[in-house]
């Protein structure tokens, strides 16, 4: 049996096979090595699976887990957490690159500041040709962080495994939504968390991405706000805040990556 690692990076996987190299890759060139990362592979119907493979049997820290028939996000990341070892549980997307101290930073924060629970960075949103800009979130995540939005950026949090004991995991009951459930979750439940400022994750961003948004799934998104905004007792007049998926949805897609894109701070 090897030796429980400090920390369980999870990642599913969906034809990703034009990307997923440079992210694993990424984990890798890591300046912090006692990690194991735990991929499920969502019944990619590209090359995904032969890559993911190929690096499993390179990397002995590298287990690759399979579904049958694709089962979305919260379904891989549960089946992920089910066989996690480590103290801490960090996430990844496979379109999307880890700076090369971000395992290091987010580790040491954790074991230095035993209040915090959940931890988020900053991240450089990229388009695939260059940098546009840095995403920061409020630094500590106050229930008041709930209105802005979902207040962590989900790829980059590494938390407690405390967190899944408690929490048994991302509910498959939400459309898009399963790590703002979560957070909710954890919250009511009196887990607390931040976000370091310094970007240390390359998220990718384009276009395309926002051609993917639909009405079904920012109602469904609406209703995981509503329904966080009554466990966590907001009153009456913050709720509205839970419409804001709903009124993202209906604009032009070109428009609200405009108006991301203003508020981004430059590098």
């Amino acid at each position: 049996m090897k030796n429980k690692p400090s920390i369980s990076i999870i990642m599913s996987v969906y034809n990703n096979q034009e990307t997923l190299d440079a992210c694993i890759t990424s984990i890798q060139n890591q300046s912090f090595i006692d990690w194991e990362f735990i991929i499920c592979n969502d019944k990619s119907t590209d090359s995904s699976l032969e890559i993911l493979k190929q690096k499993s049997q390179q990397d002995n820290r590298i287990t690759v887990l399979n579904n049958k028939r694709n089962m979305g996000l919260a379904y891989s990341l549960n089946k992920c957490l089910s066989t996690v070892r480590g103290r801490y549980i960090a996430r990844m997307d496979a379109d999307d690159i880890s700076k090369s101290d971000r395992l290091f930073k987010q580790y040491t924060f954790l074991e230095t500041h035993k209040s915090v629970d959940i931890l988020g960075t900053a991240m450089f949103i990229s388009n695939g040709e260059r940098v546009q800009g840095i995403r920061r979130q409020d630094k500590i995540v106050q229930k008041s962080s709930f209105t802005k939005g979902s207040p962590f950026a989900h790829p980059t949090v590494m938390f407690r495994s405390d967190i899944v004991s408690v929490l048994k995991g991302y509910s498959t009951q939400v459309s898009r939504a399963e790590d703002l459930e979560l957070w909710f979750r954890a919250y009511k439940n009196g887990f607390k968390g931040e976000n370091l400022q310094e970007p240390l994750y390359i998220y990718h961003e384009s276009i395309e991405d926002y051609k993917k948004r639909n009405l079904k799934a920012a109602i469904a998104t609406s209703r995981v706000f509503l329904h966080g905004y009554k466990m966590l007792d907001f009153p009456l007049r913050e709720r509205i805040f839970a419409l804001k998926p709903i009124v993202s949805a209906i604009l032009p897609d070109k428009l609200l990556k405009s108006i991301h894109e203003i508020k981004l701070e430059e590098v």
